[in-house]
């Protein structure tokens, strides 16, 4: 295991959803280890370093309000982008104006985790300048200082995160929760190791006393 930060994170809504739901959005009960990761890479990411994600601590009341968001119903064609890169004069944008649509979202609100992680060597991309002891200072330094390549958000770029790090575990605030609590099959991260078929990988959860503690590789699913 390599070394681990814990961070605290906090926002007036999240939106992690669900990927059964086809037409409107409905979020997870909880934060999703895919969108926690996706925080600490907003602070820091280097191709060297892989973070995992250990635990997530929830610590306020789940709940769930509804909004309507307005969105665009088409995405930047793969072909298009690449026709116009070997130089197509084909238009490259997408009009918000005309592809926007309205849309339906069952959110969480008033959200606040503590995310256990740590990082791993990748060693296809570790060079000589590498340091584990160096990669941990720079992430403490940023975390300290506020720093971040592009904002943090919970699930959606319009729900911004607050992240502070915890310096000592002694500090990690109590949950609301005591006891069991199942949360039904959640999903765990994408599988990209066939960049033309991306599968999903799902792992069953449960909260003990406010607290879900990641699984190992034999027990996530695709």
């Amino acid at each position: 295991m390599g070394y681990g930060i814990t961070i605290r994170v906090r926002g007036p809504y999240a939106l992690f959803t669900r990927p059964e739901m086809k037409v409107e959005r409905v979020s997870y009960d909880v934060i999703t280890p895919s969108a926690a990761r996706g925080i600490i890479e907003a602070v820091y990411w280097k191709p060297a370093i892989r973070w995992v994600i250990d635990k997530i601590h929830v610590l306020n009341e789940i709940q769930f309000t509804n909004i309507r968001r307005n969105e665009v119903s088409e995405k930047a064609s793969v072909d298009n982008v690449l026709q116009v890169m070997n130089g197509s004069d084909k238009p490259l944008f997408i009009s918000t104006t005309e592809a926007r649509q309205q849309r339906a979202s069952m959110v969480l609100r008033d959200v606040d985790y503590v995310i256990e992680a740590h990082f791993e060597k990748v060693d296809s991309m570790w060079g000589e300048r590498d340091t584990i002891e160096g990669h941990y200072n720079i992430i403490l330094r940023r975390l300290r200082s506020g720093q971040f390549f592009h904002k943090p958000c919970l699930g959606t770029r319009e729900f911004t995160a607050d992240v502070e790090v915890i310096e000592d575990r002694k500090d990690i605030p109590k949950s609301i929760y005591t006891g069991e609590r199942e949360l039904g099959w959640m999903l765990y991260d994408l599988d990209f190791s066939d960049p033309k078929d991306i599968q999903p990988r799902f792992f069953k959860a449960k909260m003990y006393d406010g607290v879900i503690t990641l699984p190992g590789g034999e027990e996530v699913r695709q």
